[in-house]
């Protein structure tokens, strides 16, 4: 199986492609980059969540790493991606990696990549890799056994937690939470964030339960992605026990969902928009927004009203942080559940983005909902539906075809103002709203995404997509 990277690094079934030999390949292919670019003097850092095989995994990588003569950091704890692209930017690393598949299903194991400073690796990067894996498909990779490699001080074990965990407490008012003595429940979906996010909002004396905490491979036979279908149990603890908030972190703790106060789920659109206004607002920041293609635009409605930016990139947290840097914003984020904020790590921090939120309760003593209503008086309402469908390689050729080459489009009752295809296909139609068609990067679906003024009409512009692709009755979300 050749080695390709998606929008969230490589993800593969565990067993088929997602094997001992293709993990040794594509590190083995990583260190010979690293070489090749003067980077293997400063050393490499690896760390691994939950998911089946992730330790092994890890080590494997880190036996071919000392086997090529590269000293090798390893994060020996199961630990959040956000923790892992921490470290990396804390040890001044060139590279680093995290064993996970993030959302995926249970099934799915994977590799991110990151680079200097902690940032998602980009294209370029990645091609790279895929291209020095082709050229060492079938050689020989060299190795040192793990335990031999920590004996000799090849690999080094290490446990950045309680620094990780520090850089939080530093960036958020933790005062203003003591003040408030909120009730919290968590809800890690059998992943990695119940460490970090549990001491920190002890330690910020909030009253804190946790749900679905264990570790559980299968995650409890649900999709470990926050949403409204997989966080019932945190509804119903928040309902019951009368809870502040309710906060949920996807397998690996790089995205989050929200119950809030009235039970509800939260659309991360709707996180985004909060923080971004809070940001602005309450703490008196100063910068644009960055958001993907299929991410709301109210927070443009946000960035105008204060006279910022926004600004749209295509999917894939790589390209949010690249524009970023470029342009100072505030915060960057997509309708999944990933977000970061300036002057924390360049990439998505589920963990970072919940205590905020705590912190944007006590510091305005109003309740999420309360909030939301007051960004939607001044900046107008904004309603997205999502959907996923699965396909054929003959349905995946045919809607490629129709929409990407022929660029075809149905009739949306509609005047189009214009359409892109730099990630798929997005139209964007005369007096707002836009509708966007594309394939995952990361899962074996076509994406449907609309957003118009009410929940109604955004269903029916999907709905005429999806006829138009000849997909009734096939989605999945």
């Amino acid at each position: 199986m050749r080695i390709q990277f998606g929008t969230g690094g490589w993800r593969a079934i565990i067993g088929d492609g997602f094997t001992k030999a293709n993990i040794q390949l594509l590190t083995a292919a990583l260190a010979r980059k690293m070489k090749a670019e003067g980077a293997a003097q400063r050393g490499f850092l690896i760390g691994y969540g939950r998911r089946f095989l992730s330790q092994e995994a890890a080590h494997w990588a880190a036996e071919v790493m000392a086997g090529a003569g590269i000293f090798c950091m390893v994060v020996e704890r199961e630990a959040p991606t956000p923790l892992i692209m921490f470290s990396v930017k804390y040890y001044e690393l060139p590279y680093g990696m995290a064993v996970t598949a993030s959302h995926n299903p249970a099934l799915y194991n994977g590799i991110k990549v990151f680079v200097k400073g902690g940032r998602d690796a980009d294209e370029l990067a990645t091609a790279g890799i895929e291209e020095q894996a082709a050229a060492l498909e079938g050689t020989e990779i060299p190795t040192v056994p793990y335990e031999e490699g920590v004996r000799t001080g090849q690999i080094q074990i290490i446990d950045p937690m309680n620094a990780y965990i520090d850089s939080v407490i530093r960036a958020v008012n933790m005062d203003a939470i003591r003040s408030r003595g909120l009730r919290v429940v968590l809800d890690p979906m059998y992943g990695v964030s119940k460490t970090a996010l549990q001491t920190i909002l002890i330690t910020a004396r909030c009253d804190v339960d946790v749900i679905h905490e264990r570790r559980d491979a299968l995650f409890g036979g649900r999709l470990p992605a926050p949403n409204s279908k997989t966080l019932i149990g945190l509804q119903n603890f928040v309902l019951e026990n009368g809870c502040d908030i309710g906060i949920a972190t996807d397998g690996d703790a790089d995205r989050l969902g929200i119950i809030d106060d009235r039970g509800e789920f939260l659309h991360p659109n709707k996180i985004l928009a909060l923080l971004y206004y809070y940001l602005l607002k309450y703490k008196g920041w100063h910068g644009a927004a960055v958001r993907n293609l299929a991410t709301t635009h109210l927070l443009d409605a946000i960035a105008a009203r204060f006279g910022e930016k926004c600004y749209e990139v295509p999917v894939g947290f790589k390209h949010i942080s690249a524009k970023m840097l470029e342009t100072g914003a505030v915060i960057g984020g997509e309708s999944s559940g990933g977000l970061t904020v300036r002057g924390h790590i360049q990439g998505k921090d589920g963990i970072y983005a919940a205590v905020l939120l705590v912190e944007m309760m006590a510091s305005t003593n109003q309740s999420l909902s309360e909030l939301y209503r007051e960004i939607t008086e001044q900046c107008g309402g904004f309603e997205m539906v999502e959907r996923g469908y699965p396909f054929s390689r003959e349905e995946q050729e045919r809607i490629r075809r129709t929409v990407l080459e022929d660029k075809l489009l149905p009739d949306f009752g509609l005047e189009i103002g214009r359409a892109s295809y730099a990630d798929g296909c997005k139209v964007y139609f005369q007096g707002g709203g836009w509708v966007v068609c594309r394939f995952s990067g990361t899962e074996p679906l076509l994406r449907v995404f609309c957003e118009m003024d009410t929940a109604q009409r955004a269903v029916e512009i999907a709905c005429r997509m999806e006829s138009f692709l000849n997909l009734e009755g096939r989605n999945v979300e």
